[in-house]
């Protein structure tokens, strides 16, 4: 949902992954089916291979990309330029997964559940850096792009595991329970 068929010729493979990369139109139609829930959820192909990988001819070069990092803060600059709402981003990233794989007490914020949470600051621009990449593989495409908005704070559990690029604490991890 951010990049297009265009942008092959700077991003070349570090752009392959699946569904592949297309049109301009084709982008704003997954937008348009996602603001119209004919899409239920947001995921990325986040597989980080290394930069050698990557930088094979188009053909053998592996599917997929580090994208978690960024995938956020991409959605809320799509916010930003009036898009998509905040509202519409938690449905499709936090609420709907919960649904459609029925976990138990996740995806939402109510009493009983688990304190899995962003903070994010919507006016704190920054610019994607191999300085700030927290991907061992140590490459983005988003490597130049400047993001309105940056994520503070990250809670697992009720557990601050990120805060202001550092990593206070380990992750208290409990395996996932499911309603079905």
């Amino acid at each position: 949902m951010w990049f297009t068929d265009a942008d092959y010729k700077t991003k070349g493979a570090k752009i392959k992954w699946n569904p592949a990369v297309k049109t301009e139109k084709d982008r704003d139609g997954l937008l348009k089916a996602l603001l119209d829930d004919r899409i239920d959820v947001i995921a990325t192909d986040h597989a980080p291979h290394t930069i050698e990988e990557k930088n094979n001819k188009y053909l053998n070069a592996p599917s997929g990309g580090p994208l978690v990092q960024h995938a956020l803060v991409a959605l809320l600059e799509m916010y930003h330029k009036g898009k998509i709402s905040l509202e519409k981003i938690v449905e499709k990233t936090a609420h709907n997964p919960a649904i459609l794989f029925q976990i138990k007490e996740r995806g939402y914020i109510r009493k009983g559940y688990k304190a899995d949470l962003v903070l994010v600051d919507l006016n704190s621009p920054w610019t994607v850096k191999k300085e700030n990449l927290l991907y061992k593989c140590g490459w983005s495409p988003f490597e130049g792009t400047i993001f309105k908005s940056r994520i503070t704070h990250t809670l697992v559990n009720g557990i601050v595991v990120y805060e202001n690029s550092k990593f206070p604490n380990k992750s208290n991890p409990e395996r996932l329970t499911f309603n079905r």
